[in-house]
């Protein structure tokens, strides 16, 4: 059986930066008050002719890079997003074409915050079974386009950038050696964007109801990430032999 490594990695982060004292001009906060309770000083916010598309192309052109590895190489292609360039096509395609990987599939995952562990397991779950051998997996978010800035709950949290692994199959024992994915739809409009979808599509309606930007109920995001986090953690640990004791970098 086939391992599944990560041989290339890449980043883009947008120049324009927002700082705590830029929002506490728009909202009523302030640095302290929001580093103290998010860890957070700035966020980069794309710019105009920046969107998830042209960050994830940029970083995934770093990965190859890294990777030595030719775009028409890959066998498979993963985007991960809650901000898609649009509802179809898939960003992944618009990546696809953009960069030149003529011989890969190429699809798009929304799974939120937890994304981009679920398209590396995927990706590594695809290539230890022996169907490909070389993968792009992307998570790439413009969220600063879904926020309200009147929003002090949720202006402060979300910036837009995007970062990609090239995995590859490989002999050597290592690479990814395990991942945990679960859900729970119970909580689904703790964090939710309404507006754009089947349910609520875009009228002039959900515009001033404000359907379009995110929506977040952040003490219960809380609790519930701060529980399920622990766990999942040392479910993996488990599942790759390991213990906290085994871990040099979180």
């Amino acid at each position: 059986m086939p391992y599944a490594h990560i041989t290339g990695w890449g980043t883009s982060v947008p120049e324009p930066v927002l700082t705590n004292d830029d929002i506490a001009k728009m909202v009523d906060t302030n640095d302290e008050w929001i580093r103290g309770r998010t860890g957070i000083r700035e966020r980069h916010i794309a710019r105009e002719d920046q969107s998830t598309a042209t960050l994830a192309v940029e970083a995934s052109l770093k990965a190859l890079e890294l990777a030595n590895l030719a775009p028409t190489e890959l066998d498979l292609i993963i985007v991960s997003s809650s901000s898609p360039e649009y509802i179809f096509p898939a960003t992944a395609c618009l990546v696809q074409d953009q960069i030149g990987a003529t011989k890969a599939g190429a699809f798009d995952l929304l799974a939120a915050c937890s994304g981009f562990i679920y398209a590396t397991n995927m990706a590594a779950q695809s290539i230890r079974s022996g169907s490909i051998k070389n993968a792009l997996v992307i998570g790439s978010e413009t969220l600063s386009r879904f926020v309200d800035w009147k929003d002090r709950g949720t202006c402060i949290l979300f910036g837009d950038g995007a970062g990609a692994f090239v995995l590859q199959a490989s002999d050597k024992p290592g690479g990814v050696l395990s991942a945990v994915m679960h859900s729970d739809g119970s909580g689904a409009d703790t964090l939710t964007l309404l507006g754009g979808g089947a349910r609520h599509p875009a009228t002039e309606t959900t515009v001033l109801e404000g359907k379009h930007f995110i929506q977040m109920d952040g003490k219960a995001v809380f609790r519930f990430a701060t529980r399920v986090m622990g766990s999942a953690t040392r479910e993996a640990l488990e599942l790759a032999g390991m213990t906290t004791d085994d871990v040099d970098l979180i």
